[in-house]
């Protein structure tokens, strides 16, 4: 099967999570045939949740779409590096492959911080691609801060 990004369908999401004003991050979740099986972008301010990030969002959408608690073999395409809380899910939903898009130097848990996937307590790390739309998503993220403060 040839590779086809959805970078540009979690591109989407942020922009319509910052056009609510939350932190420009979306996601998308597929499954192994290629199906989209859910899509989100950030709505922590909206629903006064904390967990409510992006991939937290797909991950659950996945899982009752799929039944099961378990999405193996899916992908998921996320704008920015997730933090130590959704890449631990990541690995507990056993999510295949993590694309990526900007690095996280303040709160990523994959390449930076805790590196969650490295850990001898982690029990499934994915395949993880990162810089996929890095750059867009990247101005999505500046443009976003620069216009609050």
């Amino acid at each position: 099967m040839e590779f086809k990004s959805h970078m540009s369908l979690a591109l989407e999401e942020a922009r319509a999570a910052a056009g609510r004003g939350e932190v420009p991050v979306g996601a998308v979740l597929v499954d192994a045939g290629g199906r989209v099986l859910a899509r989100a972008g950030n709505r922590t301010r909206e629903w006064h949740d904390p967990t409510a990030h992006a991939e937290m969002l797909v991950i659950r959408e996945g899982a009752r779409v799929l039944g099961s608690e378990r999405l193996t073999g899916c992908d998921l395409y996320v704008t920015l590096e997730p933090c130590p809380m959704c890449a631990q899910a990541i690995s507990a939903a056993r999510i295949a492959r993590l694309y990526y898009g900007a690095a996280d130097p303040k709160s990523g848990g994959v390449a930076q911080g805790p590196r969650i996937f490295t850990h001898p307590q982690c029990h499934h790390a994915p395949e993880v691609y990162d810089g996929i739309g890095a750059d867009a998503a990247a101005a999505l993220l500046r443009d976003f801060f620069a216009a609050r403060r």
